[in-house]
């Protein structure tokens, strides 16, 4: 076991697959970091493990040194709390079926030897899939289905994540921690899912004239997006009704601001702006039902091919 992880349980079931998330670069909309933490309370999952924070993190760097220290809280002189970074594994499941969710400080450095933790505790606990979570801000209609990119550790998913209404990424630069995971999990024969859910944001500095920006700091319409693809991939039933009605909140929040906007300078265009964005999109949508039912239509096909009509034999000759 590597020497930054410590697993205090070792969950045992018939299937346990993982999902890994973190407080990163790439964690758009909360994607990486809020969705496993709803999960963990969704589920009611329980702490089993952790990496330890040895020899990951910077104490201080020039310019930046109140950013990366501990927080501490003293009461008295006293120092009641000590905050740094955290990387926790939890556990949900029966005998059945499992899932582990990991959430995590993206590392400063030593990246090669944390992922290395991760990639063991998923060996030690016997982990079928894996997957991973980013978000990326991008200018795309607040009120359509969240573009998703993909990424996959071994040539045999592509075709499993081609179901998934996604873009396989084509993405040439600097790396995500989960584009390292991704990797090493091919080379260790670990199956790996990554996907981006791409997060709506507007900078309408061009048409106020002032500095004026709409951000999405919890994207629910991308979590919504990005946990039917999970159920889908893991064979999960996760009650996702309350994201979707926060959703749905989040849209008319945005509508009402726009309007705000609109009402206050019209002249601006603001309203043209969004339609020029709607037009200009590829909506996809991704409907496991359809799968469903593709599935049980070639099953009801085969049963008909094996068992023929009475009175007709199955060879003609």
């Amino acid at each position: 076991m590597a020497d930054a992880l410590e697993l205090w349980k070792h969950p045992r079931s018939d299937e346990i697959n993982m999902i890994v998330g973190w407080r990163q670069w790439a964690d758009a909309g909360s994607v990486s970091s809020g969705l496993p933490a709803f999960l963990v309370r969704q589920l009611g999952a329980e702490p089993i493990g952790q990496i330890r924070g040895d020899g990951f993190y910077l104490f201080q760097t020039p310019g930046a040194h109140d950013l990366m220290r501990p927080v501490v809280r003293y009461v008295s002189g006293y120092p009641k709390s000590l905050e740094g970074q955290s990387n926790d594994f939890y556990y949900a499941g029966d005998e059945k079926k499992g899932l582990v969710i990991f959430i995590g400080d993206e590392p400063n450095m030593d990246v090669e030897r944390y992922i290395a933790a991760i990639l063991d505790a998923a060996r030690t606990l016997k982990v079928r899939r894996i997957i991973g979570l980013g978000g990326v801000f991008g200018e795309l209609p607040y009120d359509k289905e969240r573009s998703i990119s993909a990424n996959y550790s071994l040539p045999g998913l592509k075709e499993v994540v081609q179901r998934i209404a996604v873009n396989l990424s084509d993405y040439h630069g600097g790396a995500t921690i989960g584009a390292v995971m991704c990797k090493r999990a091919g080379e260790a024969g670990l199956e790996f899912i990554g996907l981006y859910a791409f997060v709506p944001v507007y900078d309408l500095t061009p048409l106020t004239e002032t500095s004026s920006m709409i951000r999405l700091d919890n994207d629910f319409t991308a979590w919504v997006g990005v946990m039917k693809r999970i159920n889908y991939l893991l064979g999960m039933n996760v009650d996702i009704s309350h994201l979707e009605a926060k959703s749905q909140e989040l849209t008319a929040l945005v509508e009402k601001r726009i309007d705000e906007i609109h009402q206050e300078a019209p002249q601006l265009g603001i309203k043209d702006y969004f339609a020029r964005l709607s037009e200009d999109f590829q909506e996809l949508e991704f409907n496991p039902l359809d799968d469903v039912w593709e599935e049980e239509l070639k099953r009801l096909l085969n049963k008909f091919d094996d068992n023929p009509p009475a009175g007709e034999s199955e060879d003609q000759s």
